[in-house]
This record gives structure tokens, C-alpha cells and sequence, in this order.
């Protein structure tokens, strides 16, 4: 990313980024590790806590909160949304706003070159297994297997595995 921020990007100065990292306007970054060749979209929000591995593509309108991993070469469609509370609440047992001792961020993992299409929902504490696809609309509410294809609401089994795509040995780098 170059050293001169869009005006309309809110990137705070504890943000780990990596390199080539293309962020588009009206984007939230605070607290969390973007990695190499990353392109992140229109009106995303990345929460502290949040790991984007190298080469991921996360689309316009997508929420990633604290406690998501996303490893290398990950699609995330647009209006994506991750949870991290099981069971949310605006209050405490005595009635006061909730505080983050008051709640436990549960962690979601989504593995190498995983495909997750647009408007679904990842509840937390699942995987997502290394190349699985994830159909626009779902709601996955529990690990998807390596390979797999899931769709629907809640999200369940199309196909057991897709073919594996041949990766080259080094990622392919563009000349600037």
C-alpha cells in the first residue's frame, strides 16, 4: 500500500501490513495483520485480534471480527459477515453495557484457499477447511470439510470434495 492513506480510510496506526496490500475507500482497520498481496474492498471493516494471511481477496461490505483467521489465498465474497459471541447481549447481569469481561470472543478459522460467497454468515467457533466453498446466501453453523461444498441455511454438504487446483511451488509476483 502506498504511504499516502485514502481520505476515507480509517486504518489505525497499530494495523500490521503487509506488503502490496491494496485497501479501497471507507475501510475500518484497527488492531489486526494483513498479509502480503491482500486487496480488501469498499466499506470493509477489520476488527482487532483478525488475521488475513497472504494473497486473500476479501470483497466490498464484509465484516471480519476479533478471533477470525483467514489463511492464505482466501476469497471472501461481498456482505460477508463473521460472528464471534455465541450468545450476545447490550448488557450485563446488573443491567450496565457489557464490557469485554463481561463476554468470550470465540475464534473462527478459515483455511488455505477457501471460497466464501457473498451475503453468508460464519458463525463462530467452526473451520473451514483448506479449499471448501461456501455458497453465496449460507449460514454455516459447523466445520465444512477440506474440499467441500456447502450452500443453504443452515449450510449442509452439495458435493464431498472438489478437485484439488495445482499450485505452483512459488507464488507468481507482478512487476510494480
Amino acid at each position: 500500500m502506498n504511504s499516502s492513506q485514502h481520505p476515507f480510510q480509517k486504518i489505525a496506526p497499530d494495523v500490521k501490513l503487509g506488503k502490496n496490500v491494496r485497501v479501497h475507500g471507507f475501510v475500518n482497520l484497527y488492531g489486526c495483520e494483513i498479509g502480503d498481496d491482500v486487496k480488501i474492498g469498499t466499506f470493509v471493516e477489520i476488527q482487532k485480534g483478525a488475521r488475513i494471511g497472504h494473497r486473500c481477496k476479501i470483497s466490498s461490505h464484509t465484516f471480519i471480527c476479533e478471533g477470525v483467521t483467514l489463511e492464505e489465498e482466501v476469497f471472501v465474497g461481498h456482505n460477508v459477515t463473521f460472528i464471534n459471541d455465541r450468545y450476545p447481549r447490550a448488557t450485563n447481569a446488573e443491567g450496565a453495557l457489557q464490557t469485554e469481561a463481561d463476554w468470550k470472543c470465540i475464534g473462527t478459522l478459515v483455511k488455505r484457499g477457501a471460497s466464501i460467497g457473498s451475503s453468508a454468515t460464519l458463525l463462530c467457533g467452526i473451520t473451514v477447511g483448506e479449499n471448501a466453498v461456501i455458497g453465496a446466501g449460507s449460514v454455516v453453523t459447523k466445520d465444512v470439510p477440506a474440499g467441500a461444498v456447502v450452500a443453504g441455511n443452515p449450510a449442509r454438504a452439495l458435493k464431498k470434495k472438489l478437485p484439488v487446483i495445482a499450485r505452483r511451488s512459488k507464488p507468481r509476483v507482478r512487476a510494480v
